[in-house]
């Protein structure tokens, strides 16, 4: 079954995933684009929708607003609440639609997600997913160009 949704712990995912705008403070702006970024590809391979939730609470002046694609929506928390209360909402949410798909590395946040029969997945996993991914379109479009190369080389 495709899943309706991944929502995406987007602090836990960063500071688990140093490679991903290397040099970077995890909070920064830079840091949270390449994520949103990659997260689009990730969904231009598989189509599932996702959203990326930060804790916004405290951030200074400068953070961005909510912001929304049919891709990848992000979501940052307001005073009083954290990404963690988004998320196990929306899983909540979700759960009558079909599968949804946490990824987070709070213990705690995957005991309640995984409680009320969601799905969840460490960073660590879930980062191999997103390779796995796209090594696998790349490999398909290698395939695909030889192909196509072949057939131009035939019709000669």
């Amino acid at each position: 079954m495709a899943l309706v949704r991944i929502l995406v712990d987007g602090y836990s995912l960063l500071h688990n995933w140093p490679e991903l705008a290397p040099g970077a403070p995890r909070h920064s702006e830079r840091a949270r684009d390449e994520l949103v970024q990659m997260l689009t590809q990730y969904h231009d391979v598989t189509g599932e929708p996702i959203t990326i939730f930060f804790d916004g609470a405290g951030a200074p002046k400068n953070t961005p607003k909510n912001e929304s694609s049919r891709a990848v929506e992000v979501l940052f928390s307001r005073a009083g609440q954290t990404a963690d209360d988004l998320i196990e909402r929306a899983a909540a949410r979700f759960r009558d639609y079909g599968e949804v798909l946490v990824v987070t590395d709070d213990f705690a946040e995957r005991d309640i997600v995984g409680g009320f029969g969601g799905s969840v997945a460490s960073c660590a996993n879930f980062i191999r997913m997103i390779g796995n991914a796209l090594n696998d379109l790349s490999e398909d479009l290698k395939n695909h160009n030889r192909t196509e190369q072949n057939k131009f080389k035939r019709s000669k």
